[in-house]
């Protein structure tokens, strides 16, 4: 009578490797170390080392006892103690182990620590505890193997957007049905504002594979500014083809955003690819991320004509650049000082993340609105907060304080490359 059902084992295994991206190869390893796992227990003997083979094609199965070949310097006798503290040889166990004289005599060429391994009678009948704990090693044994087919196959996709269907809700973290694996989307990682219904599709960015002791974990993230950029490469074939560069990537998710580009041909416009015949390529993009605005700007060597980009849709008048303070004051028009603000300073925090400047906004009436303060390597927070003074020769003047980003994004930034105020 057969162990195994060979039809039914074989379309197992040929459903684990389509579903679950397990070889078969990885299942019949963990199905003899399974069986071996069994035979010790039911016939072996306290320390014998058992192994196994199966082959799933015609269900012939072999049981052998290795043994460890060693010598004087490797175990010590039975009976003897250690000789002193630096003494760490093993006890020689004879079930185990294997003098080299002896294993030299069943096999000339035999070396230190090399297996020989002996035949044992064949086995197919097994008892309950037996045959329960061999179940366990084949469910643990193809975890394993499952584990490590996601990490093959999820860890080189890390930082490219996928695909999948909402599963279920848990303490706001969002679990994600990949297909072959489960994904959390945590919920600092989701953009604000957003509702979810169970079954309904949805795209993330694959931020990291994480592999802990209770799993393998996929982290998504839909408020990573990589996301944004990894968005438009499917929308914008320059980008896709290198022709359109991105410098610069910052974001408060789910309200607005500013990304700096560049194009290494100069018969190509880097803010009209990305924005697209009527908008329609910039539009595809914000209706992904649920409505958040997004500034595309055209990235420069020059500081001061980046600074100016950064403040967009807003219109500058002048800029003048403080490279010891890192600071750049910007006049612009009474009309225009709010919208190069943004509301609750928005737009001028984002656009001094953007460039890595401090940014102070002044109208021609002479009012200073804004002081930005650049994120350093450490990564200050950022807060808005205006105050005005009258000075003595009856102006009015405002000095800024330190902007803040309550989300805490800008450690997240893509950040544009340093510029100078001259042009290199």
């Amino acid at each position: 009578m057969a162990l195994f059902d060979l039809k039914t084992l074989n379309s197992a295994l040929d459903e684990l490797q389509q579903e679950k991206g397990i070889s078969r190869a990885s299942v019949v390893e963990a199905i003899a170390t399974a069986l071996a796992a069994a035979y010790r227990r039911e016939y072996g003997k306290r320390g014998q080392i058992i192994r196994a083979t199966f082959n799933p094609e015609n269900g012939d199965l072999e049981f052998r006892q290795a043994k460890i070949v060693v010598d004087d310097t490797l175990v010590r006798e039975e009976n003897e103690e250690p000789t002193n503290a630096e003494d760490h040889r093993s006890r020689f166990n004879p079930e185990q182990h294997i003098m080299i004289e002896d294993a030299r005599r069943i096999k000339k060429d035999a070396t230190l620590d090399e297996e020989i391994s002996f035949p044992l009678e064949s086995q197919e009948e097994f008892g309950r505890i037996a045959a329960q704990a061999a179940k366990q090693v084949i469910m643990q044994k193809i975890r394993e193997a499952e584990r490590a087919s996601i990490i093959s196959e999820y860890g080189e996709r890390e930082g490219e957007i996928v695909t999948g269907h909402v599963q279920r809700f848990e303490r706001g973290n969002l679990y994600i049905d990949l297909g072959r694996a489960t994904a959390v989307l945590p919920y600092d990682e989701q953009i604000p504002g957003e509702r979810y219904r169970q079954g309904e599709r949805i795209r993330a960015l694959l931020l990291r594979v994480d592999e802990g002791v209770r799993g393998t974990f996929i982290r998504l993230s839909r408020s990573h500014p990589r996301f944004l950029t990894k968005l438009f490469e499917v929308e914008v074939p320059e980008m896709a083809s290198g022709v359109v560069e991105v410098k610069g990537v910052v974001r408060e998710p789910g309200s607005r955003a500013k990304i700096a580009v560049f194009s290494n041909d100069e018969h190509v416009d880097p803010v009209g690819s990305l924005v697209g015949q009527r908008g329609v390529r910039v539009a595809v993009v914000t209706s992904e991320l649920g409505g958040e605005k997004i500034d595309v700007v055209e990235w420069s060597e020059k500081a001061s004509d980046f600074v100016k980009e950064s403040l967009k849709p807003a219109q500058v008048m002048d800029i003048e650049l403080n490279e010891d303070e890192n600071r750049a004051t910007v006049q612009v028009a009474e009309d225009q000082q709010s919208l190069a603000i943004g509301r609750g300073g928005q737009n001028v925090r984002l656009a001094a993340r953007l460039t890595g400047w401090k940014i102070d906004i002044r109208s021609t009436g002479g009012e200073a609105e804004a002081v930005k303060e650049t994120p350093s390597e450490t990564v200050e927070e950022l807060a808005v907060d205006a105050a005005v003074e009258q000075s003595t020769d009856a102006e009015k003047q405002t000095e800024g304080a330190e902007l803040t980003n309550p989300e805490g994004n800008e450690d997240r930034d893509i950040a544009s490359p340093k510029v100078d105020g001259e042009t290199k």
